[in-house]
């Protein structure tokens, strides 16, 4: 390759067998991690720390400094795992002075056309889909999938397991396990398919809709089903996780369809 083809700094640490197309530029402050592709025409900016054996395709930004007007120029990274693609033309913002790192966990796809602003937190093996823009703080637990041109509210939490149906509008806090859909976004079930092939039992899966049902289905307000849930259900790894975080929900957790409607019977049954 011609290196005059491409922008690479000295000082940046690059690592073994790294493939980099032409027409890409690597600032001075950046690490990427050994078989990591990086195709035609990316940026990969100050501050940006790339594990091993990713693939990032042509067009993206990678790091760039965030749209956020209290940004003043402080040192903040962006911190990507192993085995990262990063599809066509996506921008990912580095931190602010609030966390001062945006991050990517392992395994994780995102899809072309992508935005993930600044102190996000994207756990391992998630998928974005096309167009997924996420606003700033926003924080999203492991093997979660958001459906293309999704849009995702600033400081909104979204739990492990989850399933976000395309075109959804994210304004609260979507708990563990379940699927997400409709206009006001709300429960539409548990995520049983995906939680199957992530290889829950059926005794798992009957807990979780049990405590779904309970905080759905039955009429409650969110106080009454968590007292309710902490009363009737056997204390395990599931439980613990759907009520810590309920707790940490600031925002608030996303309503049942029929709620929203006016009806206490609010919620689906799931196979």
């Amino acid at each position: 390759m011609n290196n005059a083809l491409r922008n690479i700094h000295p000082n940046a640490k690059i690592g073994k067998n790294v493939k980099i197309g032409p027409f890409v530029t690597i600032e001075e402050d950046v690490e990427i991690g050994d078989g990591t592709e990086i195709g035609p025409n990316v940026c990969v900016l100050n501050g940006t720390r790339m594990g091993e054996n990713c693939r990032i395709f042509p067009g993206a930004i990678i790091g760039s400094v965030p749209q956020d007007l209290k940004f003043e120029g402080e040192n903040s990274v962006l911190l990507i795992g192993n085995n990262v693609t990063i599809r066509e033309y996506c921008t990912i913002n580095r931190g602010t002075r609030a966390n001062f790192s945006t991050e990517i966990g392992d395994n994780c796809l995102i899809m072309a056309y992508c935005h993930v602003a600044h102190d996000c937190v994207i756990g391992p093996r998630c998928v974005l889909a096309n167009c997924v823009t996420l606003a700033g703080h926003i924080e999203i637990g492991t093997k979660t999938t958001l459906g293309g041109l999704t849009a995702v509210h600033q400081f909104v939490r979204i739990g492990d397991h989850v399933m976000v149906g395309g075109g959804s509008l994210v304004r609260k806090d979507v708990p563990p396990y379940v699927k997400a859909a409709r206009e006001p976004l709300s429960y539409a079930g548990i995520n049983s398919v995906g939680l199957r092939r992530r290889g829950f039992s059926k005794e798992q899966i009957h807990t979780i809709q049990d405590i779904y049902r309970i905080l759905y289905v039955r009429g409650y307000n969110t106080t009454q089903a968590v007292e309710m849930i902490k009363s009737t259900i056997t204390e395990t790894p599931e439980r613990d996780n759907i009520l810590h975080f309920i707790k940490k929900a600031d925002r608030g957790i996303i309503k049942g369809f029929r709620q929203l409607n006016g009806s206490k019977s609010n919620g689906y049954r799931t196979k």
